[in-house]
This record gives structure tokens, sequence and C-alpha cells, in this order.
């Protein structure tokens, strides 16, 4: 809180009462120890005692758009109207109160010409809304040059996170760590990045950092929770998703990894149980929406299990987990021919594991199909760590971004035979480590492979971006793939990302 709003806090205070100046200086604290939720309660409770403070609205207006409550927002902007509120804060509340709440039209009609730090965050959330990925970088981008609103930084650091450019958003942590206000997201940000780069002993060390100086807030054991996951600890992520509920047992994220570790340790009727009530609404590619797919399988119901896969794949072809699920439910259903269809492309990649080529094998002999042979000695090979060794080997130097182990890993992989995906996986690491051309020739065989596939396109223009290489091409590339999945993140992201770029 700035000195000017505390010295406004104290003089509309005078007179009000102790209970009412108590629970606004306790929501200070909360404020301070991002306890959103208390200092949402005591504020509205300050405001029945102390009546319609304009300084107070402020503050809960603040509160309430930081947890998203957009109805919560848009009525507290009436109130401060009717207590002298200026024409343009009410614009910028409502305006960002109007996201959440689905009106992002009526958002950047409220917005209009206002260029603040501000109003580009809610203009690029509004824009992003939308559907315009382009419009919403631009509004980030030109509000991070204008001046160091915490809130936008944080967006542009997550924003440049799902267009995979960990370096640019490290930058804008780094801007970020810099203001009292935005150290929070900083440190959550940077421990996000760290896991993301494999480096998963700096991400703990902020982690617990952060758990011991805001204790009444989930999000530091969530994120050790993730953490632990990717690393493979599954009873250690237990035990933070725990301290994460009983930090806030309602929060949906914890509920989401429970649901999540549940599955891993195969527990589909607690899955079930979790999920029962979302059930109409869960969207299919969604984690929560896939475990439940997998409970109706395992727990009897293959039929409804082969509906929620095939939902799944349809709108993500490239989602494995969703493909071999797909065909353990058209198995369980006797469709062993449309099991063998489904699973086939996984297995004919090098990168196929037991898990795959084991489905291929049941799926082939019960249609009677003579791949089953070939599957088979393959499944052998599997089993006995040929080239398995090798993926592993390339996807740990991924991981922890050592690109020319990866490159050697993958390129050996590739002297066995063409193979789309372990091609990206060698453009993707050759573009890191400064091999262009190289980098380029891989993601173009591999696109030549499945030249309609959007994961192909993504990578043959992402590889053209990363090494400045022919722009226009690069853009048309990651266009088309954008357009192939309109909903990937990854893909949106990324062609905002490098379309603004001189040359494109």
């Amino acid at each position: 809180m700035t000195s000017r709003l505390a010295l406004a806090l104290l003089l509309a205070l005078t007179g009000c009462g102790d209970d009412a100046a108590e629970r606004v200086a306790r929501a200070e604290r909360e404020i301070a120890g991002m306890e959103l939720g208390a200092a949402k309660v005591d504020l509205t409770a300050a405001l029945a005692d102390a009546g319609d403070d304009p300084a107070i609205l402020r503050m809960l207006a603040a509160v309430q758009l930081r947890l998203g409550d957009g109805d919560g927002a848009a009525a507290t902007a009436s109130r401060l109207e009717r207590s002298g509120g200026s024409q343009a804060e009410l614009a910028l509340i409502r305006a960002e109160a109007a996201v959440p709440r689905g009106n992002s039209d009526q958002a950047l009609a409220l917005l209009g010409q206002d260029a603040s730090p501000a109003a580009e965050r809610v203009r690029a959330a509004a824009l992003s809304a939308k559907g315009d990925t382009a419009g919403a970088f631009a509004a980030l981008q030109r509000g991070a040059a204008s001046g160091g609103d915490p809130l936008l930084l944080r967006d542009y650091a997550r924003f440049l996170i799902a267009a995979q450019d960990l370096d640019a958003a490290s930058r804008q942590v780094e801007a970020l760590s810099r203001l009292p206000a935005g150290k929070f997201d900083a440190a959550l940000i940077a421990a996000d990045i760290a896991v993301r780069r494999g480096q998963f002993a700096e991400a703990h060390a902020v982690l617990e950092q952060m758990a011991a100086k805001y204790p009444r807030v989930p999000d530091p054991w969530l994120a050790r929770a993730n953490a632990f996951d990717l690393q493979g600890k599954l009873d250690d992520a237990l035990a933070m998703t725990s301290r994460a509920a009983a930090v806030a047992p309602d929060d949906p994220r914890v509920r989401d990894l429970q649901v999540q570790f549940a599955s891993m340790k195969g527990e589909w009727d607690k899955v079930r149980s979790l999920l029962a009530r979302q059930e109409r609404d869960l969207d299919p590619l969604s984690a929560n929406g896939l475990s439940y797919a997998e409970a109706m399988l395992r727990t009897g119901h293959p039929e409804q299990a082969r509906a929620m896969f095939q939902r799944a794949l349809t709108r993500s072809p490239n989602n494995p987990f969703a493909r071999i699920m797909l065909a353990e439910a058209q198995l369980a259903t006797g469709d062993s021919l449309a099991a063998f269809g489904t699973v086939r492309p996984l297995a004919a990649s090098q990168l196929a594991g037991p898990r795959e080529l084991e489905l291929a094998v049941k799926a082939a002999d019960a249609a009677g199909l003579p791949d089953a042979t070939p599957l088979r000695a393959r499944l052998r090979a599997a089993q006995a760590g040929q080239a398995q060794s090798l993926a592993a080997e390339g996807q740990a130097a991924l991981a922890r971004e050592d690109w020319s182990a990866a490159a050697q890993a993958y390129a050996q992989l590739a002297q066995s035979g063409d193979d789309p995906e372990v091609l990206k996986r060698l453009a993707l690491a050759l573009s890191h480590a400064g091999k262009g051309e190289e980098a380029i020739r891989a993601a173009d065989k591999a696109r030549a492979l499945r030249p309609e596939d959007p994961d192909t396109l993504y990578m043959a223009g992402l590889v053209r971006a990363r090494t400045g290489t022919d722009l226009p091409t690069a853009i048309t590339l990651l266009r088309k793939a954008s357009s192939a999945e309109p909903t990937n993140a990854v893909f949106r992201n990324t062609l905002a990302r490098y379309q603004t770029q001189p040359g494109a």
C-alpha cells in the first residue's frame, strides 16, 4: 500500500470507531501476507462499521480483482461511484471486473484510450479472452515499456513462459522482483522457471522460503507438490499437497492435485468421488477430465470412458495419453482393430516405450494382425533397454537445457530411421545449440513425414523464428499450427511472440 493511500485511510478512519480501524489495519497486514480472502472479509466488515469510505472501497476492489471476483468488484465500483470515485478509476475497475464475467468487449470499451500500464494489463486480459493473442502480447509489451506495474509484469512473464521463451520471462521476473508489490509473484514465477529448467533444488529453496514468509498461503506448497511430481517423488508431492490442504482445504487447486495423485496411485473410486459433482462440466482435455475418464475405465465403465477419450483425442490428436487411453478403452469394449489403429502412431515411433508397444501387441494379437510379430520383437528390445536409454538421455538433457547432449542423443536415435517425434526433439535441441541450418533440416524432415501435423508445423516454424531465418515462412508455419489447434496456448503465444519482430 502506498503512503498516500495509508494517509488517506488514517484520515478517513478518524472517528470511525476502533473496530473499523482495527479491521483495516489487519487487512493491510493480510494483503502484505497475500491472505486475500481474509482481507476481503475484514474490509467488508470495516465498511459495515465505517460506511462507504472511498479509501476502504478502493482497497476492497483491488482485493476482489486480485481474487478474480468480478461481480464483487463491479458492486464495489458502484458503491465507490456514489462515494465520489473518479470516472477514470471507476472505468478501470469496471473494465477489469468485466473480464472474469465474460464481458471482454465491455472491458475494452470502458478502457477507451487509457494507455496506462494497468489499463494495458486489463486490455491484454480482455484481448486474450477474445482469442486475440497477438493483440494481448502487444498490450503487454506497451505496458511493460511505459511503467512498472507489478501485475502487468506478472502477466507478461507468464505469457512468455507459455510461449516457451524462458530467457525473456526471466528478464520480466527480474524487473518484477525489484518492485515491493511484486516480490510474491516474482518468487513464484522464478521457481516455476527453475522447475521447467530442471533446477529442482533451486526451486525448492525459493518455495521453502516463501512458505515460511507466507504461512497462510497454499501457493508455495502447491508449487512444491508439482515440482516433486515432476521429479517422480510421489510421497513428497503428497506431503506438500497435505500441507496446502491444511492451509486452504477448499482451494480447487488442492482438489486438483488430490485427483492427480489419487490417479497416479490407482485410487479410482477416490477420483470418481472427488470429481462426481463436476462430471457434466469437465473439459475432456483437462487433467481432471482425463483422470475421470480413466477412473470410469478402471471401475468397469469402458463405453463411457471410450466416449470421453474420443472427445479428448478429437480435440488434440497429438495428445499421447488420450491416444493410449482411448486404445485401452477400445480394447476393453472388444474393438481390437480400432484399438490397434489408435495406438499404432505411438508404437511406430522410436520413442515408443514398453507401455505403447505392449498395448499395440495386445491389440494386434486380438485383431489377428501380422503386425504383432515385429511389435513383439520391438517390445523385447524396449524391455531390454535398447533405444530407451537414448530416449531417456535426450529427454533428461532437454529438461536441464543441455542442448548439445540432447542433440547428440536424438541424432543417434535418428540414425535408426525416419521418426518425426525424434526429429522434432532433435530440431529443438539443435536450434538452442546454435545450429540453425541443421535444426531447420531436421524440422522440415519431420514435417515432410507428417505434413499436416500441428506439432511438426509448429516446430518447423519455431526453429526458423528462433534462429531468425526466413521469418515470413516461420510465421506462416506457426499460424498454420495455431489454426489447426486453436486452443493450444503454446502455439498461440509463440505466434504472437514472433510475428511482431522486424522482417516477419
